[in-house]
């Protein structure tokens, strides 16, 4: 036997209290679930509560329901079944719950029907923040991510398969049904009134299965058409039969699956996400009008210092969203613009564009052999080109640095559209010291909120839609908020009752 001595159990482990007593007190006094719930206290959830009726059985309150994901969601819990485990077992998450927690059914139909008000709670969050003064806009940074969409690229179809697919189901459906009425005339003759015959169940099979392929096709196309105006739909463009928002996405380390594109603006005080948006493209290059929206909706209009973005943002549109918002915008450039001179003698190294001077007076290039490239007047208006006269370029010193030994067709082609002015005045801007000073700070202003809400386990969505999974996002980034509030608060940084004192003043 042992002689270490070890603690024994308490007197009173079994044994029933003669008093009753608050099983809350067996949390720390420090624990972060009474400031989450004197926060909760004060969300205004009206525009929920509008929705019940004052007939049938009392139903949980709404605020109920949403401090109980908002907690769930900030401590890393998406699942409803294991939030309503944890409002059982956990308890922290039963004082949340003022241990009375809802079945997990009526908080997976909440998250997925309340997508509305899920914005409406962000931007609560966004104002609580502004009141405490975690968020002064001075500067922003936008950034975006992917997040898998709760579908599966094995249960979807392209354009072109989709087209074949239903002239095929079309001729099935029309050969059962000549096939049935055949029968129903043989049989009327040999069973008279009697029943000896039905239509097949393959017919229905058939049709029903026509009809999901019209019904998804039909999506795509005003999925496409919404995206990509006036332009052909691709045949290789595909889409879920689950989730008819969700596209195909690439994404480093994973390769492509169907996903969306989160899209958040954040502080660079705190780190509070102050502007959040879901995107169906693949890329940023339209971003930034929309970002500017979601910023100035949650916020109230409230005014912008500076905004920050990576190359992934760098497009005519995104520099013009800036200049009509007359906003101080700074970005990364394009990569391939600038010379790749590492390694390289300069006589060796092939031109690029930003070799070629741009006159925005008279709107043309000049070449580094001092000639000018005019606008081709017959290109399209929405992308311009701009050469020298191929006889010029061919018995120009410097053509093998341009268009190389084997090009047949002499000269350097410089393809931009309407917005160089504002590119160029960007690429200016960047390679000054101060744009640089600023632009350093993106990395560490916008990137952490996408790590902390990946690493806390949220990597996909648990809706389908690009409206419910919109409304999912603004729950996540309600969450990192309120828990980015909560921890200045617990630390003493911020006083909430004094942040409310103010506001009742004013």
């Amino acid at each position: 036997m042992s002689s270490i001595k070890f603690k024994d159990n308490p007197a009173d482990f079994d044994q029933h209290l003669m008093f009753p007593s608050n099983i809350f007190d067996l949390l720390p006094p420090d624990h972060d679930c009474f400031v989450f719930e004197d926060i909760f206290k004060h969300i205004d959830t009206s525009e929920v509560e509008k929705q019940y009726h004052h007939l049938g059985q009392n139903a949980y309150h709404p605020r109920l329901i949403i401090s109980i994901l908002i907690y769930a969601y900030s401590h890393g819990v998406f699942s409803s079944r294991e939030i309503e485990r944890r409002c059982n077992q956990d308890l922290a998450f039963m004082y949340i719950a003022k241990q009375h927690c809802p079945n997990f059914r009526v908080l997976s139909d909440f998250r997925k029907n309340q997508a509305t008000f899920f914005k409406s709670s962000f931007k609560q969050s966004v104002l609580l923040a502004r009141e405490l003064q975690m968020a002064s806009l001075g500067h922003i940074a936008l950034d975006g991510s992917k997040f898998k969409a709760d579908s599966s690229k094995h249960k979807a179809m392209s354009y072109a398969r989709l087209k074949a697919k239903e002239a095929e189901l079309m001729a099935e459906v029309e050969a059962l049904i000549k096939k049935a009425e055949t029968s129903d005339s043989e049989e009327d003759d040999a069973y008279q009134q009697e029943t000896g015959y039905s239509i097949p169940e393959d017919l229905q099979f058939k049709q029903e299965r026509l009809e999901k392929i019209q019904e998804a096709k039909k999506a795509l196309e005003e999925r496409e058409q919404a995206l990509n105006p006036d332009k052909p739909i691709d045949d290789k463009k595909q889409i879920s039969f689950a989730d008819h928002d969700a596209r195909i996405m690439g994404k480093k380390g994973s390769g492509y699956q169907y996903s969306y594109n989160a899209q958040i603006s954040v502080d660079s005080d705190n780190g509070i996400i102050v502007g959040q948006h879901i995107s169906q493209h693949a890329n940023d290059k339209q971003e930034v009008k929309p970002a500017l929206e979601a910023i100035a909706e949650a916020t109230d209009n409230a005014s912008i210092g500076k905004m920050s973005e990576d190359n992934g943002y760098y497009s005519g549109p995104n520099l013009q969203a800036f200049d009509d918002a007359n906003i101080d915008a700074y970005m990364a450039t394009d990569r391939q613009e600038k010379p790749a001179t590492e390694g390289l003698e300069d006589s060796d190294r092939k031109f690029v564009k930003a070799d070629f001077i741009y006159h925005e007076a008279d709107d043309s290039f000049t070449c580094p052999a001092g000639e000018k490239l005019i606008y081709n007047t017959a290109s399209k208006a929405k992308h311009k080109s701009y050469r020298v006269s191929k006889d010029i370029c061919r018995d120009c010193p410097l053509r093998k640095r341009c268009s190389g030994d084997d090009n047949k067709d002499p000269g350097k082609v410089i393809r931009t559209d309407r917005h160089e002015a504002i590119r160029q005045a960007m690429n200016r801007k960047m390679e000054t010291k101060e744009a640089k000073a600023v632009y350093e700070r993106r990395k560490v202003i916008a990137e952490p909120p996408f790590g902390q809400i990946k690493n806390s386990g949220f990597r996909g969505f648990s809706v389908r839609g690009k409206e419910k999974v919109a409304g999912e996002f603004s729950l996540v980034c309600s969450a990192y908020n309120f828990k980015k509030i909560v921890k200045l608060v617990s630390t003493g940084s911020i006083r909430l009752e004094e942040a409310k004192r103010l506001k009742m003043a004013a």
